[in-house]
């Protein structure tokens, strides 16, 4: 038992150190997201995924002329020529700055996800982080040597561990996942050009508004959990806190049950991701 005691003592002591920087990186997500070369190169105007949708682009316009120029023989409506041309040009434009557009949303999250952060760390004196959170736990503070896993307090540290590295795992998804739709941005933008192929972007449109808000009720959870006495010996106070942890572990399917958008559930994901733009 001894020997059981030490093998999870050791793991979840190597686990949380690891996770002080990590979970930060991959929960508050701003635009420094996109300052690495691989989106600068991906998009640059010369040749890069802009460039692809703009071709895209006038393939929608030659699609639109030879429907025009049917319509008076099928008897279908369709847009005026000056009111698709004046919808092509403002595409096209948003096409090309589409790189701005998702740093300047990305941006606004993050200022906004700041600012609660800020607003909680003058409420509970402490600094409104994963890290502050892991260093000054208490499940991680005693001694290896104390630890105990088929003890009360062995089991809480347990599910304690347990839970910051679901949390490390599910937000390393969305942490890829952001990446992937800023990606998608221009044929997104491309996408409401028609209106058959507009669900596209309102579908984009929710999925990564649903990813970048998790992070504002991660935000507004931690202020709640830091609000608790994390050092006190009482039960129902530390399995309030436990409770907290999990609570963030779930905190992208509250948000999908709200605006929806696509699950972080390791399990569940990849049977959802096929219903992604149903």
């Amino acid at each position: 038992m001894n020997t059981i005691n030490e093998i999870f003592s050791t793991l979840f002591s190597s686990l949380d150190k690891s996770l002080y920087s990590l979970l930060d990186k991959s929960v508050f997500v701003n635009e420094e997201i996109l300052s690495d070369s691989f989106f600068n190169t991906i998009f640059q105007s010369s040749f890069g995924l802009p460039t692809i949708a703009n071709a895209i682009l006038i393939g929608f316009v030659l699609y639109y002329c030879f429907r025009l120029s049917f319509s008076q023989f099928t008897g279908n409506r369709i847009e005026k020529p000056y009111q698709f041309l004046g919808k092509v040009m403002v595409i096209s434009i948003c096409i090309n700055f589409s790189t701005f557009l998702c740093e300047e949303l990305l941006k606004i999250n993050g200022l906004f996800t700041d600012s609660i952060r800020i607003l909680g760390k003058a409420v509970t004196k402490q600094d409104i982080s994963f890290n502050n959170l892991i260093t000054n736990s208490i499940y991680l503070s005693n001694s290896p040597n104390n630890f105990n896993l088929f003890s009360l307090e062995g089991m809480l540290k347990s599910f304690f561990s347990i839970g910051l590295i679901s949390l490390l795992f599910s937000y390393s998804i969305r942490y890829i996942l952001i990446k992937l739709f800023v990606l998608l941005s221009p044929f997104a933008l491309l996408s409401l050009v028609n209106s058959s192929t507009i669900w596209f972007f309102k579908s984009w449109m929710r999925t990564l508004f649903s990813l970048l808000f998790v992070q504002v009720f991660i935000s507004l959870i931690l202020v709640l959990l830091f609000s608790l006495n994390t050092k006190s010996s009482d039960l129902f106070s530390q399995i309030s806190y436990i409770s907290t942890i999990f609570i963030l572990t779930k905190a992208n399917g509250y948000i999908k049950e709200l605006i929806g958008g696509i699950s972080l559930d390791i399990n569940a994901n990849i049977l959802n991701i096929k219903n992604l733009f149903r």
